[in-house]
């Protein structure tokens, strides 16, 4: 029992790590022409299908922190929200993201019997973690000027219009790139481990 506890904890402290890692280097972001594609739920997918969903929301709470440290200066978006309302911005940055890692978890636990439970879940990871961001986003700052400025350059009339144009292409990579990574990597890592 001990030894369980001892190696779960040593998996959830690399996977801090790998968190950590991304976040400050090129290899958590992929930032081309204003878009800032987002490869952290990688880690904490697998996070949340190999330790479970408490240490899922561990882990997206470590995202959710980087995320919203990004606000301080680095990113620009970031920063203009966290000006309008840091309250507002620190739920969507923090706890948007331990949602999105804990459900993740869960959902591993309600398809894992499935063949496909292992793509499923890598696949609800980013998925979640886009629907939870752009709800505090459209809930919180919609009626902004900044973000109805922002809609009205993507010629997006309505809220749904606005997440469509604003995440379009940005969550397509983001769901694609977590589901192929995180399922093998948590695949292969279960197996090793038992």
């Amino acid at each position: 029992m001990k030894k369980t506890k001892t190696l779960k904890l040593a998996q959830l402290a690399l996977l801090v790590a790998i968190v950590l890692v991304m976040a400050y280097t090129p290899l958590g972001y992929l930032r081309t022409l204003g878009l800032e594609i987002s490869f952290l739920m990688i880690p904490v997918t697998i996070g949340a299908i190999v330790l479970g969903p408490v240490e899922g929301a561990i882990l997206g709470l470590v995202f959710g922190l980087t995320s919203f440290a990004t606000c301080f200066g680095s990113s620009t978006f970031g920063a203009t929200l966290l000006a309008i309302n840091p309250v507002y911005t620190f739920i969507g940055c923090v706890v948007t993201r331990v949602l999105a890692g804990f459900l993740t978890g869960i959902v591993f636990k309600a398809v894992k019997k499935l063949k496909i439970g292992y793509e499923i879940t890598s696949l609800a990871g980013p998925l979640l973690n886009t629907l939870f961001f752009m709800g505090a986003l459209v809930l919180f700052f919609y009626n902004t000027e900044f973000i109805q400025n922002l809609a009205a350059t993507l010629g997006a009339a309505n809220p749904f219009a606005f997440v469509i144009a604003f995440v379009g292409l940005q969550g397509l990579v983001e769901a694609v790139a977590c589901c192929v990574i995180a399922a093998v990597i948590s695949k292969n890592v279960h197996k090793f481990v038992k």
